[in-house]
């Protein structure tokens, strides 16, 4: 059945385009048909969406998040993943394959990308492959087997020490074409830290992970990709020296990317203090040096994109002391309210800015090509209420997980609809 919307004086957001303009958006038959500072002619069956104090831009991406499904339902399903992703504005997500079984062979893939076509691709839902069997980062999988089953691209669950087979992976997967992801960390360094090493971890009585941990990794990735070339993506940035080393390596044309998430951009370790266990986080949160410069790196582009890195637990899992609690929080339907009302409504960022992180960039990342929101393209669209307020509780959420420091809260900002009209 043919569909037509206009979304009258709405604020549209296209980073690829630098359009930042309160117009009308005609859509119809799956595509945006009109951009006009106010469109009159119209079919008489069309939709009209009031859009005075709403967002319009492109469907939000996440590069990275965990599903519970398969080997932890009760965590959380691709169901609710899935509904969750759209109630928060992502229209694309990237499932890490820390599954049971993992994500290290074509069966296992296969199985998820039969499952995910339950909702008819919409969230569209891609899927990372290990690098190494069980992600252990002891032997490789079956990378080029992995690749022609389409797999997104390839990552795994901890950062990878043995530099030998490290160089074996970046030869291997050079010719492959898919997206290699590394987590810029040596378990070795980081021990049995459980927040950023500083001043606090010892105040806390914590455990603490340094933060040469992060970046003697990310020192390593840098010379080994600026001599062999193949691109890599950093996962979750989350020190200032590490900010600071990307940026080395950027200007030297070293062909690297870097993802922050979002909670690393809101909070710090002076929030531990409660030990609140959904702050246990991995990557830790860092100090608050470490944090305003994430902020900046994002705004300077050293930084490129922002992940969720959803992590849904059960309430007996994370109700126990912080130390012992798994790490990781959910977000999808949280990192867009809370991101625009701390970081754009103080300026921080500019309303682009926050979005081309959240939208464009991930996709760039995910080796996707980018299009613009012009007149014939099809329409992926995500309708944002900054003003409206709500709160953080299980009536509100579509995932299955309660851990997050925001439970409870009520916070500004909500997704008014995720649309694609193809």
């Amino acid at each position: 059945m043919n569909t037509s919307t206009l979304f009258r004086k709405v604020r549209l957001l296209d980073p690829l385009t630098n359009t930042d303009k309160i117009t009308d958006v005609w859509v119809t038959d799956g595509k945006i048909q009109a951009i006009e500072a106010q469109i009159n002619i119209l079919p008489p069956e069309t939709k009209i969406v009031e859009g005075q104090g709403l967002i319009l831009g492109r469907g939000l991406v996440d590069l990275y998040s965990y599903s519970g499904e398969p080997g932890f339902e009760e965590r959380e399903t691709l169901s609710s993943l899935a509904a969750s992703a759209i109630a928060g504005g992502f229209t694309r997500v990237a499932i890490l394959p820390q599954t049971v079984p993992a994500i290290d062979n074509s069966a296992a893939l296969s199985f998820l990308q039969q499952k995910a076509q339950t909702w008819q691709g919409f969230p569209k839902l891609h899927f990372w492959g290990n690098l190494t069997v069980n992600g252990e980062g002891k032997k490789l999988t079956e990378l080029a087997e992995l690749a022609n089953t389409g797999v997104v691209g390839f990552t795994d669950l901890e950062g990878i020490e043995n530099l030998g087979l490290l160089r074996r992976l970046l030869e291997y997967i050079k010719p492959l074409g898919k997206p290699i992801a590394l987590v810029p960390e040596y378990p070795s360094l980081k021990g049995n830290g459980v927040m950023r090493e500083g001043s606090l971890s010892i105040e806390y009585g914590l455990p603490g992970n340094p933060a040469m941990a992060e970046t003697a990794a990310i020192a390593t990735i840098l010379e080994m990709v600026g001599e062999m070339r193949t691109p890599v993506h950093l996962r979750g940035i989350s020190t200032r020296r590490g900010v600071e080393l990307l940026a080395w390596g950027k200007a030297r044309g070293i062909p690297v990317t870097a993802s922050t998430t979002w909670i690393n951009l809101l909070l710090d370790t002076q929030q531990i203090a409660t030990y609140n266990p959904s702050l246990h986080l991995a990557p830790p949160l860092g100090n608050l040096d470490d944090r305003q410069a994430l902020i900046d790196g994002v705004r300077q582009g050293i930084i490129d994109a922002i992940a969720v890195n959803h992590r849904s637990f059960t309430y007996e899992e994370k109700t126990v002391p912080f130390a012992q609690a798994p790490p990781g929080a959910i977000g999808l339907e949280l990192a867009l309210p809370l991101l625009w009302d701390q970081l754009v409504v103080n300026g921080e960022w500019s309303a682009l800015q926050l979005w081309k992180a959240l939208s464009s960039n991930p996709l760039k990342c995910l080796g996707f090509e980018l299009t613009a929101l012009n007149v014939g393209q099809t329409a992926e669209l995500v309708l944002f209420d900054p003003q409206k307020l709500w709160q953080v509780n299980s009536s509100n959420l579509n995932c299955l997980g309660i851990n997050s420091p925001w439970w409870g809260q009520e916070i500004k900002g909500k997704v008014v609809k995720s649309l694609r009209f193809n």
